[in-house]
Order: structure tokens, then C-alpha cells, then sequence
């Protein structure tokens, strides 16, 4: 586990507030610690939409996803707004919903004018659920079922085509009448500075279409009436700060476009996917949204005026930099144990099981305590959770105040890949989630029961009724 012990001097919860916006009237989300309304009230209270933190646990309970509706949308129009001021062609920015996928996050980002990128069936259903329209749906997924590509056939989706098992399958099912839009995702083979784990552009990856294959697939293609190929994508990874990256496959891609035409394919549309990494802690530098975008759109203009090509419609589908900042999940401190000239533990109510990421990705994080905003930060503490696993460390050397059982810990940044990799691990109930804004909040997301936990599970007659132990 990396230690996140900050550097310098630090003083209170109240440092990681929102820069102030006398300098900065449109500030970029992605680089912003904790939501862009977060407050502290007169009351030493943190405040997050117009809601008392500690009022929010007492009427949801915790863990608590809180996530605010000024800041997601913020995200959704800064995205929106650079493509249409950077790009004179067409755009048109996908959210990226494996970051969290649920029916008003969907609706929040439709709402603002944006598309949705799925991954799954069920992303597909919630997606549609939440009233997209499926003109501005696109299916990925390296190993899509036969169940799913039909579900997004009816559902007159775009499908993100992988590999050629998925490109004869589409083949098969299709019907004469109805070509199946489709795009094509290729590997690029360019390297970017993230975690291995979720670095998908280099060549050794399970997903897309290796380049050097590009003749065949696009021979194959531009001989199948049934399948209507209207673009081609990539994605280089996630969490990324580094613009050369992007820009390198900017170009790529348009060499793509015009490899198509030597085939008859008419390509419309080119996706550079997403991957603009955000504000974890203090020393993350991302670039704004808008300068992401902006680098993007200049390098795919002069690709394509250097290729004598028109500017094709131009898709991006960013995650984590949309929802991210946006959400801070909320826990109840309980135990601590203090282990002489070597550390002292702070337990809460949750963990691994509602934010998996700090034991898969050894992702670090900063936290304040909400009851506590202006209390000097004098205990460095390992935030530990509650499951029966060591690993299930939160943060470690986080700079807190001097806590007691009952205070209300608010770990920020959790929007991305929090509730969505979520599990019942230790048949620990899913938290629930709330969306804030005005000083209303609305429950988004069910807190899980027991009951909830059991659902599933089937209990064979045979097994009912019977007395444990060892049968004569």
C-alpha cells in the first residue's frame, strides 16, 4: 500500500475545499480534490449541494455515496461545450458508464446532451432504462454474448465490434433488411503512464483489433452487406495525465480514415475514447477538460487537412473525469487500535467491499472528517475497514483530525468505479447512494438488506429442516 501521507504543511479539512473562482470562473472538475459546492457552514459542518453531511448519514445511514449534481453536470458541459468551440466538425461525448452505471447518472448525462458507452447487457438495459436515446448508445465489450449483441441489434444501437469471433457472429444473426451499425475498435500500440491493469492501447491487450490486421478486417467488412461500418476506435487507458499520448493516437486514427477509403468503406465517425485522468491528491497535475479537448480537436483537424479528408464526427467517451470528483462516499468512524511507535488504526463502516479500488489498484485517496472541518489535522492514522481481510485498507498516513467513535469520515473522489466494482464481500449490504443539489437530496441508489443478500440463494429441500452435524 503507497503511503499518501500529504507533503507540506497542512492545517484542516477545510484546505481540500473548491479553489476559489475569482481566477477561475468555469473551474475543471477533474482537478478539484472535493466536489465544486463543497462548503463549510457556520457550524464547522462540511456542506456538499446545499446538505449537511452529517445530517445526509443520520436520514440515509452509512456508507453513504453522495454525489452532486452541480458538479457531474459541470463535467457533462465542459466536455460538451470544448468539442463544440475546438472542433469545427461534428461531436458528440459518450459517458463512459462502467465508471457508474445506474439510472440517474444516465439520466443526469443524457440530459446534458451527452451518449452513453456501455460494456454489458446490463449496462445496455440500464442505459435504455434511464430513457437514452439508442441513436447515442454504443456497445464495447471484448467478448460480447449472443444474448447481448441481439438485445442492442433490436435495440438499434452502435456496436463497438472487437475481434472476428464477434464480426462472424454479427454475420450470422443479422437480418438482409436491416444492415447492423457497427464500429471497429483497433488496437494502437501506444504506451501511456497508468497502472497496468487499465493501460489498453498497448499492443499486448485482450481488446481490439490488432493493426496489422487492418487489411483483412477491413477487406472482411467491406464485404458483408449486413454489416454497416461507420467508424473506428481506440482507447488508450485510464487515469491518464500525459497529453503526447492522445495526440499520437489522434493521428493514428486518421491514418485509419484513410486507409478505410482504399476499401469503399465510408467512415464517418472516429472515437479516440476517453482516459483523462483526475485529482486523487495534492500533487495530481491533470489537465483541464477543456485543454484535453482542445489538444485532441487540433491534432485530428490538421491529421485530416494534411490527408485532404473531411472532419469526421468526432466521439470521445470520458468516465472517471465526468463522475469522479463528483461523489465522496461517507462512513461512520467506530474502533481504533494503537500499536506503540508503529501505528494507529481508525475503523469504519465499510471498505473494500464499497470501494475496492485502494486493495486491487492500491489507489490512494484523501479524506476529512465532515463534524470536524476546522479541527487542526494532529493524528496521522491508517483508515482500516471493516471486512475479515488485512488488505482491507482504505488509506494509510491519512492526516486527520483527533477522531472519536461517531465521527463522520468523507472520503472524496469515489464517483469513478466505487459503487459499480461494489460487492457484498463478508455479505456486507450495498450502501445507498443520494444525489444533492439546492439543498434537496434524493435517494438514487436503495440501501441493500439482509434480505436483499439471500434473494438468490436456494435452499434445496434436502437441506431444510435438518440438524447440523455429522449424519449416522
Amino acid at each position: 500500500m503507497v503511503s499518501t501521507h500529504p507533503t507540506g504543511v497542512q492545517h484542516s479539512g477545510s484546505q481540500y475545499l473548491p479553489q476559489k473562482y475569482d481566477t477561475n470562473a468555469n473551474p475543471s472538475p477533474n482537478q478539484e480534490l472535493l466536489p465544486l459546492t463543497a462548503r463549510v457552514h457556520n457550524h464547522d459542518l462540511l456542506e456538499i449541494g446545499g446538505c449537511d453531511v452529517t445530517t445526509l448519514v443520520e436520514q440515509f445511514g452509512s456508507p453513504l455515496y453522495i454525489l452532486d449534481e452541480e458538479t457531474l453536470r459541470s463535467a457533462c458541459q465542459q466536455y460538451r461545450d470544448a468539442f463544440k468551440q475546438y472542433y469545427k466538425g461534428e461531436s458528440q461525448v459518450l459517458y463512459a458508464s462502467k465508471a457508474w452505471s445506474c439510472l440517474a447518472v444516465c439520466a443526469i448525462a443524457a440530459s446534458v446532451g451527452l451518449g452513453i458507452d456501455v460494456v454489458s447487457g446490463g449496462e445496455l438495459y440500464t442505459a435504455l432504462q434511464a430513457g437514452v436515446n439508442p441513436n447515442k448508445i454504443y456497445l464495447h465489450g471484448n467478448n460480447k454474448s449472443r444474448e447481448e449483441l441481439i438485445l442492442a441489434i433490436k435495440s438499434g444501437v452502435t456496436i463497438v465490434a472487437d475481434n472476428w469471433h464477434e464480426l462472424r457472429t454479427l454475420v450470422k444473426i443479422a437480418q438482409p433488411a436491416q444492415p447492423i451499425r457497427i464500429m471497429l475498435r483497433l488496437t494502437p500500440g501506444i504506451e501511456c503512464h497508468t497502472h497496468e491493469y487499465i493501460r489498453t492501447g498497448h499492443l499486448d491487450s485482450k481488446f481490439g483489433f490488432d493493426p496489422n490486421d487492418l487489411d483483412e478486417v477491413f477487406t472482411f467488412v467491406s464485404q458483408q452487406p449486413a454489416l454497416e461500418c461507420v467508424g473506428v476506435h481506440a482507447h488508450i487507458g485510464s487515469q491518464i495525465f500525459e497529453r503526447q499520448p492522445h495526440q499520437d493516437l489522434a493521428a493514428v486514427m486518421v491514418q485509419w480514415l484513410r486507409d478505410a477509403t482504399k476499401y469503399g468503406l465510408n467512415i464517418t465517425e472516429l472515437n479516440v475514447g476517453g482516459g483523462l485522468g483526475i485529482k486523487y491528491t495534492e500533487s495530481d497535475d491533470p489537465p483541464s477538460i477543456e485543454e484535453w479537448v482542445k489538444a485532441i480537436c487540433e491534432v485530428i483537424q490538421e491529421a485530416c487537412a494534411a490527408e485532404n479528408l473531411p472532419l469526421p464526427k468526432l466521439l470521445s467517451e470520458p468516465g472517471r473525469s465526468l463522475i469522479a470528483t463528483a461523489c465522496v462516499t461517507a462512513y461512520t468512524i467506530g474502533s481504533s487500535k494503537v500499536i506503540p511507535e508503529i501505528r494507529t488504526y481508525v475503523a469504519i463502516d465499510g471498505g473494500m467491499s464499497d470501494n475496492p479500488r485502494p486493495i486491487t489498484y492500491q489507489s490512494v485517496y484523501r479524506a476529512v472528517v465532515a463534524n470536524k472541518m476546522s479541527s487542526p489535522l494532529t493524528q496521522t492514522v491508517t483508515i482500516a475497514g471493516k471486512h475479515c481481510e488485512s488488505g482491507d485498507i482504505l488509506i494509510k498516513n491519512a492526516l486527520l483530525p483527533k477522531t472519536e467513535p461517531g465521527d463522520i469520515l468523507v472520503v472524496m473522489g469515489t464517483g469513478a468505479y466505487n459503487y459499480s466494482m461494489a460487492s457484498n464481500y463478508n455479505r456486507l449490504p450495498r450502501p445507498a447512494a443520494v444525489v444533492v443539489t439546492n439543498g434537496e437530496a434524493n435517494l438514487i441508489l436503495q440501501r441493500e438488506t439482509y434480505q436483499d443478500l439471500i434473494r438468490q440463494d436456494r435452499l434445496p429441500e434436502r437441506l431444510k429442516s435438518q440438524e447440523l452435524g455429522v449424519k449416522s
